[in-house]
């Protein structure tokens, strides 16, 4: 049946085969290089570190020089598979079974990247040596975890290797339904934080020689749970806070606790900066306070922003490539949650397409083949028409 598949059936297959659970290789890269390097493609393989996270291994892969310099970015770790029990077939068998390649990591986002790196080679070995200008792959191990060691550090090293890049397309399973549904032109940001409250523990019988400090977290989490924060606008959907958890420690049933705290996170659009949504929190907090309440609000630093990239030329060339391929116009969409794109922006205009979404992170992942070639065809239909 080998013989019958395309190269990036192939590629995803093999990539699935390899067990790449966030911080873990697994293979996933090792395998890469050996294709790309095939190809012709000069590869590195770069691991960062830091404290308090693990290490990450990252592979940066570039062919030709000079303008335009173009890049592919995704990454080839993965979440955990869950209970295997659940799963119909193996995570990370790579089986095939009437049309459809099952696995984690099939769409997000191993898939995406076999389908740019064939699309990659059919390009190159097209043109030949009329090929003028670079591509590059920049992948991560790290997409799926902190978040630390990958992405925003190969950037850097990349730039310190005299690379500059004029436009990139990260893989991510951009379609909701069906492939050529959505281009994503930019992201809400991101902020998280936690409220502590702090009280006296004592005897639930006694509450006079204690402080409940969970009342007062109550109030300060409804104050904040009723802000209506905009109405969105043309580029971006309505911010949304939501309360992620609600934590005393506390497992008696006589026992006031010491302290509560509350977790949240917000995605905000464009009507926002980080600076003025920490403001209207921290705002609202106060002003929902108990008079006596002795609370505090810690931001998590690793808080992203909204952005929306304007790059014409990039859109353009994309979106005629998806209608050309699908015979749909494809949304320019801003929803969804964040990814390295966040990252990507701040060195070049960056767009995000993939396959569909709809299994990512779920049991039984998996794509279609034909979804896999048509993606394939339309990075394809992307590379001539941009480098033209």
């Amino acid at each position: 049946m080998s013989e019958t598949l395309s190269p990036a059936v192939v590629f995803t297959r093999e990539l699935i085969k390899c067990p790449s659970v966030t911080p873990l290789e697994g293979g996933a890269l090792t395998y890469l290089q050996t294709i790309l390097e095939g190809a012709g493609f000069k590869v590195d393989r770069v691991t960062f570190e830091d404290d308090g996270t693990p290490d990450v291994e990252n592979l940066f892969a570039s062919i030709g020089s000079g303008a335009p310099h173009f890049v592919f970015a995704g990454h080839t770790d993965v979440v955990p598979e869950g209970d295997r029990a659940d799963w119909s077939r193996g995570p990370f068998d790579g089986e095939i079974a009437d049309g459809v390649l099952f696995g984690r990591g099939a769409v997000d986002m191993k898939g995406g990247i076999a389908c740019f790196a064939a699309a990659a080679m059919d390009y190159l070995k097209a043109k030949g040596s009329a090929f003028t200008g670079t591509i590059s792959l920049l992948i991560t191990g790290d997409e799926e975890g902190p978040a630390v060691n990958g992405t925003r550090k190969l950037l850097d090293w990349a730039v310190e290797q005299g690379h500059h890049f004029d436009a990139c397309i990260v893989g991510e399973p951009t379609n909701p339904n069906l492939l050529g549904d959505a281009i994503k032109v930019g992201r809400r940001g991101s902020l998280s934080g936690i409220v502590s409250v702090e009280g006296t523990q004592g005897h639930a019988a006694y509450p006079h020689l204690a402080k409940n400090p969970i009342p007062a977290l109550m109030a300060l989490m409804a104050g904040l749970d009723a802000v209506e924060f905009d109405m969105g606008n043309q580029r971006f959907q309505p911010s949304n806070l939501e309360i992620l958890s609600f934590d005393v420690g506390n497992p008696a049933f006589n026992v006031i606790p010491a302290r509560a705290k509350a977790h949240f996170n917000i995605r905000y659009n464009d009507e926002w900066t980080l600076e003025s949504l920490k403001a209207k929190i921290t705002e609202t907090l106060a002003a929902s306070a108990p008079q006596d309440a002795d609370w505090s609000i810690e931001f998590r630093s690793d808080a992203s922003e909204s952005f929306l990239t304007k790059d014409e030329k990039l859109i353009a060339s994309l979106s005629k490539a998806v209608e050309t391929r699908t015979g749909k116009v494809p949304e320019l969409s801003t929803g969804g949650g964040t990814s390295d794109a966040r990252f990507i922006k701040n060195y070049c205009p960056v767009v995000e397409f993939g396959l569909v979404g709809q299994t990512m992170h779920k049991v039984d992942e998996c794509t279609s083949l034909k979804d896999l070639d048509e993606l394939t065809a339309i990075y394809l239909q992307f590379l001539e028409d941009y480098f033209a």
